[in-house]
């Protein structure tokens, strides 16, 4: 028997329909609900809640299959009144103002709102198996029991000093689990405490009973997982009340994020639990609770996946769900805005390594999806010409009249002769248009599609950051990967171009980050850039050491060469001057000499 649960508060809420199996509905980052088929692997139902941007969506839980009403009622043949199926209906998501929306999957519509009753966030939501009840806990520490056929609060009662994060309802509708830091097992017709245990160090985000056993029969199993917690806890109801300690734990390799079990309804039946981690593997566990066990229990099997890439990238697992087969399991896994499901993975050996083209199932899984929005049949030789696009020479006029009338204004003469003469070269025309920014986006645009050096290089030499600025903001969304790519190698090449590209992927980085952030792949797009600006700025740190060692080196050389001229210099002066001065004398003394000879002779 499956335990019908809410999904963890850690990740994004996601959780599979209970019995069949057939729908998966999740939460994604834009606060839609989405229901997807699991048989057909497509887009079932979406639901935009009215405040989905404030009132985001804290967790969800599927409520008890049922026999929905689907339309007015017609009068049944005899052959179709003895088959009655029922259905996974209604969805009861949590919000984090406090208020509770009943969705019905059957109708495809609001069934109800639950409001007044928390004064904080909704942490965890649980069905009462039988009675048409819903169980709610919240920041503010108390337990609201919920009618949903008044859509009033029933009753509510303090649970504990601090936040109430997890629920959890027995098999039989007797009992209540509960717990923030500490756990707490309720008896629902008293609205008392029956038992209390030890609990987690930190928060506890699940809780799952794990047999239908009573209690008085020392057989009531009952797991707890916490955040930042590698454990998962098995706890066991006494007779003696001695339960305050787990009995079994298993060991995961990260938090648990998502927990789906079959419960055991005898001693002789094993319990089979699946656990997907924050880190994005899968580990199953199968074992008899029997007592308790002294050491930490390994999974018996370990999922993981990757893609196709040559170098693999690890593809995150979301949820799982088990089967009647106990080598096969339903997977969903890829992003949360479209995931994708998978059934009858097999789980016979110990490691499990899965290869799936994620990219390739997306679009074959986006095209399936049933969307409202029709798009017309275009040939596709055909294109498309609109504003921004190659082929616009005229530039948007019609959003930005106003602002270039208010700005035309508060202008001064200076900058209007240089908005005029923007884009004039030195050989160019004086009759020719300037460039504004809508014709610096359409060139762009062109240049990435036609790969022209020349339209690029006309457009990357610009150095103004306002019209670099508004050039990027005005691209469109297609354009902006093979922009980055366009900067990326142009990065590479000479420094004064690297030096011109940082402006542009700065531009980028601050217009488009929203853009860039959704994309599933963008570690293999963005991991070029990542790796040379990281080697750069490492070399960067190299270098300007280097340029230090040389800059000193060079003034010691300096003031060497300085030092060695000025004391020759100092040594040479008096050297000539003695010099010249004997040369002065030597003549005289000469002449001198000379003429006492010739006295002599001539006496």
């Amino acid at each position: 028997m499956a335990a019908d649960g809410c999904s963890s508060s850690l990740g994004l809420p996601c959780v599979f329909s209970p019995k069949s199996r057939q729908y998966l509905a999740s939460f994604a980052q834009d606060g839609r609900l989405r229901i997807w088929n699991t048989d057909s692997k497509i887009l079932h139902q979406e639901y935009v809640p009215s405040a989905h941007l404030s009132a985001t969506c804290t967790c969800i839980a599927w409520g008890p299959c049922r026999i929905a009403k689907e339309g007015p009622l017609r009068k049944k043949r005899k052959s179709e009144a003895g088959r009655v199926e029922e259905q996974a209906d209604l969805l009861a998501l949590g919000t984090a103002v406090g208020t509770i929306i009943i969705y019905s999957a059957v109708k495809g519509a609001l069934h109800c709102t639950l409001d007044g009753g928390h004064s904080g966030g909704v942490n965890c939501v649980q069905w009462h198996p039988v009675d048409g009840l819903l169980y709610s806990g919240s920041d503010d520490p108390y337990i609201v029991e919920w009618d949903l056929q008044t859509s009033k609060t029933r009753c509510k009662w303090k649970a504990d000093r601090a936040s109430v994060t997890s629920l959890c309802v027995s098999p039989d509708g007797k009992l209540l689990l509960s717990a923030g830091q500490t756990i707490k097992m309720w008896d629902l017709k008293t609205k008392e405490v029956y038992r209390k245990f030890t609990g987690h160090s930190t928060a506890v985000t699940t809780l799952r009973f794990a047999t239908t056993r009573p209690p008085d029969s020392n057989g009531l199993y009952f797991l707890s997982a916490a955040a930042h917690d590698r454990l998962i806890s098995v706890w066991q109801v006494q007779e003696d009340g001695n339960d305050k300690n787990s009995v079994v734990s298993f060991t995961l390799t990260d938090d648990p994020q998502h927990i789906d079990l079959l419960t055991s309804n005898s001693k002789e039946e094993a319990v089979r639990l699946a656990v997907v981690c924050k880190d994005g593997q899968l580990h199953l566990f199968e074992h008899f609770l029997n007592g308790p066990c002294k050491k930490p229990l390994s999974p018996s099997c370990t999922v993981q996946m990757s893609g196709l890439e040559d170098i693999p990238v690890p593809v995150p697992l979301l949820a799982a769900a088990l089967t009647a087969d106990t080598r096969s399991l339903l997977l969903a896994y890829g992003s949360y805005l479209q995931p994708v499901m998978e059934r009858d993975v097999n789980t016979a050996e110990r490691h499990v390594c899965l290869t799936r083209d994620v990219h390739t199932t997306l679009t074959l899984a986006m095209e399936n999806t049933v969307s409202k929005v029709k798009t017309p049949v275009v040939n596709a030789k055909s294109k498309a010409l609109v504003p921004g696009l190659p082929g616009h020479r005229a530039p948007v006029k019609a959003a930005l009249g106003s602002e270039k009338r208010k700005k035309a204004t508060d202008m001064s003469i200076e900058e209007r002769l240089g908005e005029i003469d923007l884009s004039l070269e030195k050989g160019g025309v004086k009759g020719t248009p300037s460039l504004q920014t809508d014709n610096f986006a359409v060139l762009l645009v062109q240049g990435l599609e036609s790969k022209d050096a020349n339209i690029l290089n006309n457009v990357f030499q610009t150095r103004k950051d306002i019209l670099i600025k508004k050039t990027v903001s005005r691209l469109p969304i297609p354009a902006v990967l093979p922009l980055v790519e366009e900067i990326t190698k142009r990065m590479q090449g000479h420094p004064y171009t690297a030096v011109l590209m940082v402006r542009w992927l700065k531009a980028v980085l601050m217009q488009h980050t929203s853009y860039l952030s959704s994309l599933p792949d963008l570690v293999s797009q963005l991991g070029v850039l990542y790796h040379m600006i990281e080697s750069r700025v490492k070399m960067f740190h190299k270098l300007t050491k280097l340029h230090g060692k040389l800059y000193l080196l060079m003034t010691q050389v300096r003031l060497g060469t300085s030092c060695f001229y000025s004391t020759v210099n100092a040594n040479a002066t008096p050297k000539n001057s003695t010099r010249e001065t004997r040369s002065r004398e030597k003549p005289n003394l000469v002449v001198a000499m000379d003429s006492s000879k010739q006295v002599k002779r001539c006496f």
